[in-house]
This record gives structure tokens, C-alpha cells and sequence, in this order.
């Protein structure tokens, strides 16, 4: 650090020039490019929901390509552009960037912004990362259940703009923590498709004789969903104590509440209790947008509670053991079927009724339990953030984010 803090000390000693991201070069909104026009060679192209679900801090490769007659009517990203996705299903991934590093030019569709600049591209493309840059976007993000920050008001964010020897300094040090959390989460991973593999074949049942087979909507006795602000209630009011849960906070087993979690009031968490009817037993899917991720209530929500399209089922605990459903619904079969009754453009859901019908094995409650216990120690070694593989990594995470936020901390030139 203390290169970095000489550099700045000699090349911007009265501080350094804040932009804003429209001053440092143009903004060209993306436009069309569905994933239906994709296909196996052609035009590299980067799609604007992947750069939430494959894409880091930069890339040099594309996963997806299209015809050059098409590519012809988007965004063209020169090397060294930004890709700034423009919608998403929440705060946090929205404006997410990814820089394009390759050789050759390539092309991204709507929902996406390209910023062209001379700046360093893996720089800006961190500092859109940091702490400073989320408060700064939530100003301008609008709607509930999807959330835009329009190309106009990107334009308008001010960042620090230090020379580009202190950029590129920085940017090799945040590169160095990048490098080793890939290594740790390369090792995970594999971990993680052991885990899947033998999770798949432990839920698969093929010819078990007291296996039986039944709809969703049969073994359990209620599914409900909590509510959006719209005209309920307000989001973070002054009078905010409690937690209001999204796709982002089901982990799992877990709801794990950040310091991005989004608040309501008293009468806002009475509100959608009266329609979500939260109890312990309950298992938490999310049924739109990031389809499939889960949660399991094992205590009294008190203090938080579901916006609509987390569906809340109940199970009937005389025909299924609620651990021995989340991984169900984690199953690949299971997951197969659900993301087969899904529909919607931008953002995609399984409808309630559907969700009901879908078909599960369901065992003897012995038989479940003795299955809950050998995939819960296999979870414990791939998920647990408290040991292991995972624990090591979120505490490089955070390691990572702290001297992120801590390099790219500037003050501000008068």
C-alpha cells in the first residue's frame, strides 16, 4: 500500500478529480439481442444476465455468439470496454460491469449500457464494485420487483479518476486477491459437483418399492407468498426496523440478512405477514427472477419477512420432512421440472399452480430422515460458512472487499 500512497502523494498531492461516469468518455445503450439469436459461432456477445450469473471483473473470452447480420444492429464493445447492466431483479447486482479485455470487438443487446473511456478498464470496473459506488447507484435505482438504473442516470454517478499510473497500480493489487479467491473457489466447486452427484443419485429412487411418487401440492398444506411495496408500504422509512427478505437473502437452509437488505416499518411487516403467515416449519423458495433458491424457517420471524415471488410452503410433516424437501428442490430432477414450467421475458417465475403439480419422490419419514443426515454432512463441507473450503473464502471476501474499499478511497481535489 504504501507504493500506492507514495504515488498518489507525488502525482495528485491537493487530492484527486471526481467524474462523472458520463464526462469520461460516451454511454451507448444496448439495444434487442435475445438469448433465442445466440448460436454457436460468429460474433462474440455478452448478454446482459450473464454478466450477473458467469462474468467477474473483466473477461477476454465470450461464452456466446451471434450472426454477424445481427451483430450488426447492436452495441459495439471495443476492447477495453465497460458492459454496465442496467436492470436486474435487485439493488445489488444492478450496474454490475464487467470489462471487455479481448482482441477482437463484440457486441451486447438491451439492458446494458457500454461505456466507452481511456481510462483503465479493470479499474473502473472495480471501483463499480465498492461500497461508495452501491450508495451512490441506490440514489437512482427505480421499481421493486425489477429494478432499472437508466443510462441517463449512470451518466450522472461521480468516481475518482486518479492517473493512470496510480489506477494501474491499484488495479494489480486487487488483481492478486482476485487470482486467489478464483483458486479457492475452482477447489469449492469441485467439492460442489461431488456433493450435487451424490445428492442426485441419494434423491433419484429409481424402483424403490415404498418410494412413492406424488405432486408438490400433495404433501403439503399451504403455499403462499408475501407482498411487494407498490401501494402497501414503503421501502427503508425512517420508522424502518425490520427485515424485508428477497431472492438474495435465501441461502439455502438460511435467511442471512446483509447490510443490504432492504427495511420496513411495523405496519409494512403486519401487512405482508397477514399474507405470508410465516411460521417455523416453513420452507422459502423463490419462484421469480433467480428461480429455485431456498431458505427453512427454524425460529419465530419476528423481525423480518418475504416480498411477493417467495413462495412460503408449509409441509405436511405426516408426509415429508422439510430439510428432506429443500433438497428436493435443490435436486436435479426436481430443479429440471420446475425450470421447465417457468415462463416470462425479463424476468421469469413459475406460477403457484404449476409449482403444485410438479412430481416428487417421497420415501418413508425414516427413510428421509436418514437421507437429511448424510446430505446434511455432505452440505456442511461445501456450504457451511463457518468451516472449511467456505469459511476460508468468505473470509477472503471480506479481506478482499476492505482493502478494495480502502485502495479506491480518494480525497477529493478542491
Amino acid at each position: 500500500m504504501s507504493r500506492i500512497d507514495d504515488l498518489i502523494a507525488k502525482l495528485c498531492p491537493k487530492g484527486v478529480e471526481f467524474k462523472e461516469l458520463g464526462e469520461l468518455g460516451e454511454l451507448v445503450r444496448g439495444n434487442g439481442m435475445p438469448k433465442s439469436d445466440f448460436g454457436d459461432s460468429g460474433v462474440g456477445c455478452i448478454h446482459y444476465g450473464q454478466v450477473y450469473t458467469h462474468y467477474g471483473v473483466w473477461a477476454k473470452e465470450t461464452i456466446s455468439y451471434i450472426s454477424e447480420e445481427k451483430a450488426q444492429k447492436l452495441a459495439k464493445v471495443d476492447p477495453g470496454d465497460l458492459i454496465i447492466t442496467n436492470t436486474s431483479e435487485n439493488v445489488e447486482d444492478v450496474c454490475k460491469a464487467v470489462a471487455w479485455l479481448g482482441e477482437a470487438p463484440i457486441v451486447t443487446g438491451g439492458h446494458a449500457t457500454v461505456l466507452k473511456h481511456d481510462q483503465d478498464p479493470k479499474y473502473l470496473s472495480y471501483y463499480l464494485c465498492t461500497s461508495y459506488f452501491f450508495a451512490e447507484k441506490k440514489k437512482y435505482a427505480l421499481g421493486a420487483k425489477v429494478v432499472d438504473v437508466s443510462a441517463k442516470n449512470l451518466a450522472k454517478i461521480k468516481i475518482p479518476v486518479p492517473p493512470l499510473e496510480v489506477q494501474r497500480a491499484i488495479v494489480k493489487v486487487l488483481d492478486a486477491f482476485t487470482e486467489l479467491e478464483a483458486e479457492l473457489e475452482a477447489e469449492l466447486e469441485a467439492r460442489r459437483r461431488q456433493y450435487q452427484y451424490y445428492r442426485d443419485a441419494l434423491l433419484s429412487f429409481e424402483g424403490g418399492e415404498d418410494v412413492l411418487e406424488m405432486a408438490l401440492g400433495d404433501v403439503i398444506t399451504a403455499l403462499r407468498t408475501g407482498l411487494n411495496p407498490r401501494q402497501n408500504f414503503n421501502l427503508n422509512p425512517n420508522d424502518a426496523k425490520n427485515w424485508y427478505v428477497t431472492v438474495r437473502e435465501l441461502d439455502g437452509f438460511n435467511v442471512r440478512i446483509s447490510d443490504r437488505t432492504d427495511r420496513v416499518n411495523d405496519i409494512g411487516l403486519d401487512l405482508i405477514q397477514n399474507r405470508s403467515k410465516l411460521q417455523i416449519g416453513d420452507v422459502l423458495f423463490s419462484g421469480t427472477g433467480t428461480i429455485g433458491r431456498t431458505a427453512l424457517i427454524t425460529e419465530t420471524p419476528t423481525n423480518w419477512n418475504v416480498k411477493e415471488g417467495i413462495y412460503v410452503i408449509t409441509p405436511n410433516v405426516n408426509y415429508i420432512n422439510a430439510r428432506f424437501l429443500v433438497y428436493l428442490l435443490h435436486s436435479s430432477n426436481t430443479r429440471n421440472q420446475i425450470l421447465a414450467q417457468a415462463d416470462g421475458s425479463t424476468v421469469v417465475s413459475i406460477p403457484m399452480a404449476a409449482l403444485r403439480k410438479i412430481r416428487i419422490p417421497v420415501p418413508p419419514l425414516s427413510e428421509q430422515a436418514r437421507i437429511v443426515a448424510i446430505l446434511d454432512t455432505f452440505d456442511a463441507l461445501v456450504n457451511d460458512l463457518t468451516s472449511g473450503l467456505p469459511a476460508e473464502i468468505a473470509a477472503r471476501r471480506t479481506q478482499y472487499a476492505h482493502y478494495r474499499d480502502r485502495l479506491l478511497t480518494f480525497r477529493e481535489a478542491a
